[in-house]
């Protein structure tokens, strides 16, 4: 089996963050020992030299491997090139693969601007890294920032992928088993043929919708089954979703 945890929109360094939300997080991952951590964008808020090296600090407290891919407010006053210095040794690579899963990791940033594209050289690597894992018979999880399919209650939509239709094309053809993304702050649970797509909320920002509360994901793969779990910074927690675990590769 394996056990992920889905972290998002940590936004360090605006007057909404909450740092005892995140460290209070971070333990929690840390106690419940995933094998891997994907933490989907805006680590920062504005990009900032010294927002990223706050943010390399919480990463190094991470204990399980760690896949970390940039949002749009990270791609904010050439931050593109502060996630490169400060936060690519956390990740190393985009893509991580271990015995049963891999992990496909899209940068979905764009320079000073709030809506999102893959572009055709990631499209074809992504493309590439799904049928090697499909040759491999590995569970699939692609994981960006920007939301592919619109999420309610968010408002009207205007920072979704510019090129979503041919991006969601490639996941549905390529057997993506999981998508997971960050972006509007709120947690939430597609399906669209075989593959899931799962939304996270903000894990330490105040910058809510209604009456939610700061979050993180985890995802519980099980030979037969695929748990979606809602880890909520009040310490209270749910079930997202519950599925058949229709790739059945786990061991």
């Amino acid at each position: 089996m394996a056990f992920i945890a889905h972290l998002s929109d940590m936004h360090i360094g605006a007057i909404n963050f909450k740092e005892e939300f995140l460290l209070r997080a971070i333990n929690k991952v840390n106690d419940l020992n995933p094998n891997l951590v994907i933490v989907t964008g805006d680590i920062t808020n504005n990009g900032y030299y010294a927002e990223f090296e706050r943010a390399a600090e919480y990463m190094e407290l991470f204990e399980s491997p760690l896949l970390v891919v940039p949002g749009n407010h990270d791609a904010r006053h050439i931050g593109n090139e502060c996630f490169e210095e400060l936060l690519k040794k956390h990740c190393g690579t985009l893509n991580v693969k271990t015995p049963e899963i891999s992990a496909i990791g899209l940068d979905s940033s764009e320079p000073d601007i709030d809506y999102g594209k893959i572009g055709r050289a990631q499209q074809a690597s992504m493309e590439a890294e799904l049928k090697s894992a499909g040759d491999d018979n590995l569970y699939k999880i692609i994981a960006l920032h920007h939301h592919i399919i619109p999420v309610p209650k968010t408002g009207r939509e205007r920072n979704v992928l510019t090129d979503a239709g041919d991006i969601l094309k490639s996941i549905i053809d390529g057997g993506a088993d999981i998508v997971l993304s960050g972006h509007k702050h709120v947690p939430y649970v597609w399906f669209v043929g075989n593959t899931t797509f799962v939304t996270a909320g903000t894990v330490s920002s105040l910058k809510l919708r209604g009456n939610d509360v700061c979050s993180f994901n985890t995802i519980n793969i099980k030979p037969d089954t695929v748990e979606v779990v809602l880890n909520q910074a009040d310490g209270k927690s749910k079930c997202l979703a519950k599925f058949e675990n229709r790739c059945k590769v786990i061991d």
